[in-house]
């Protein structure tokens, strides 16, 4: 997942001002957060981890939590922020960092404090990158592509009664991301609890409806890349279309997905290709589809006799239970959870060592709720299929696994060579044939 930076302050009259700053790229990036979002937090879910990683490869990534959000100093409860406000802050942050000019960039709705930093501080913008955001979000005479009040009203009705929890999951990122997410909607509601209360939500968002900065958008003259997602439930194409349409200098970009956010698939990678290309001039090179990788299988010991014993409904709840454990236990140890297997779980690690931990952690674990696994590991090439991975490398992970123990971890060959030195012992346990693979294996039980 890469190195977490060190959560540093700007000050700003009384108030202290929460910023990170990562990477060295040729390019100042300053990052401006929407609601419901922190910059210590981030760096929890995977997948944002990994996209903030990415911004950092080709710029110097500055991110900071707006006063009122997250690590910043907190507002009276009958204060709200406003954008002006805001672009203070982003200007205070780049002077605490020693940045003279810095692209920006603004989603949902710190997209106003992106276009009004742009417009008053013109020789400080290098450019914009604005997402699925708009110079104004409500409906308004011949502006026919906002949201209606009534619509708006329920909408943030809705937001507050399920703000902090679970529930909030397709508000930010729509069903279909939600579904291939699972993981999200915990991190999402611990993340949203830590930065806002359910009380400051609505004021938060009776604000951002009533934003309207359309007489600022022609006096930017930074150049701007305006992106927004196809297939998000509340149709922000016509707002983004007018905000590119009246930016001296904009271009409009449609990404896929129905997430609102950018650290998801399938948008993220599209959006960081298109990200690159527009501060740098250079469009990355295609990823390759095969990657090497420790790729681990677990089972459940007797699930058969165990699902027999407690009956359909007690073995799917218990069930959902192992599946939710060992997913936020690979994710902890820096492991990509593929997916499910029935009894057990797929996981890849970027290293052989973090799966050997995360076997342990999780045989504790689920110990803990009277089930017992067992685990099989291979490292190899693996190819990447979407969400999934193939290829002859999970052949034999799986292939491993059917000649483990209970509470064992069988590892091919390949695993003791590149863990050398570490101090992890294996017993040998000989040459197996694999089911559906030539020759025979060594494989080693590790010393769990």
């Amino acid at each position: 997942m890469g190195s977490v930076p060190e959560t540093k302050y700007a000050v700003l009259g009384d108030d202290r001002i929460a910023y990170q700053v990562l990477g060295d790229g040729p390019i100042d990036l300053l990052y401006v957060p929407s609601m419901g979002d922190c910059i210590d937090l981030r760096w929890d879910y995977p997948p944002y981890a990994d996209f903030l990683h990415r911004l950092a490869s080709f710029s110097r990534l500055i991110q900071f939590d707006h006063r009122g959000i997250g690590a910043s100093d907190r507002l009276p409860d009958a204060e709200v922020a406003s954008w002006e406000w805001w672009a203070d802050d982003a200007r205070v942050v780049l002077d605490a960092v020693g940045s003279e000019r810095a692209a920006i960039l603004g989603v949902l709705d710190s997209g106003p404090t992106a276009m009004l930093f742009a417009a008053s501080h013109p020789d400080r913008t290098h450019s914009l990158v604005l997402a699925n955001t708009g110079a104004r979000f409500l409906a308004d005479g011949d502006y026919a592509g906002g949201l209606n009040a009534g619509v708006m009203e329920e909408m943030v009705e809705a937001a507050a009664r399920v703000w902090g929890t679970e529930l909030l999951g397709e508000f930010t990122a729509g069903p279909i991301s939600i579904a291939s997410n699972p993981g999200l909607c915990a991190w999402l509601a611990k993340t949203t609890r830590v930065t806002l209360s359910p009380r400051q939500v609505g004021s938060w968002l009776r604000r951002m409806f009533s934003i309207d900065v359309r007489d600022v958008v022609p006096a930017i003259r930074a150049p701007a890349l305006v992106m927004h997602s196809e297939d998000v439930v509340i149709d922000l194409v016509a707002i983004s279309a007018h905000l590119a349409e009246n930016l001296p200098d904009g271009r409009l970009v449609r990404i896929p997905g129905d997430s609102t956010v950018l650290y998801l698939e399938p948008g993220k990678t599209a959006v960081l290709a298109e990200v690159e290309e527009f501060l740098t001039g250079a469009r990355p090179l295609p990823e390759s589809d095969r990657i090497l990788a420790a790729v681990l299988f677990t089972d459940i010991v007797g699930s058969t006799a165990i699902a027999a014993s407690l009956g359909d409904g007690s073995w799917h709840g218990l069930l959902e239970s192992h599946n939710a454990v060992s997913r936020t236990i690979v994710e902890q140890h820096r492991g990509r959870f593929i997916k499910t297997t029935g009894d057990g779980i797929l996981a890849t690690f970027d290293g052989p060592g973090r799966a050997i931990q995360c076997v342990r952690s999780l045989r504790d674990a689920l110990a803990s709720v009277g089930l017992q696994i067992r685990a099989g590991m291979h490292a190899g090439e693996v190819e990447l299929l979407g969400d999934d991975i193939g290829g002859i490398g999970v052949h034999v992970a799986a292939r491993v696994l059917g000649h483990a123990a209970p509470d064992e971890l069988l590892v091919s060959a390949a695993v003791p060579m590149l863990v050398a030195g570490s101090g992890i012992e294996f017993e040998d346990r000989g040459e197996h044939e694999l089911r559906g693979l030539d020759g025979t294996w060594n494989l080693f039980a590790v010393k769990l």
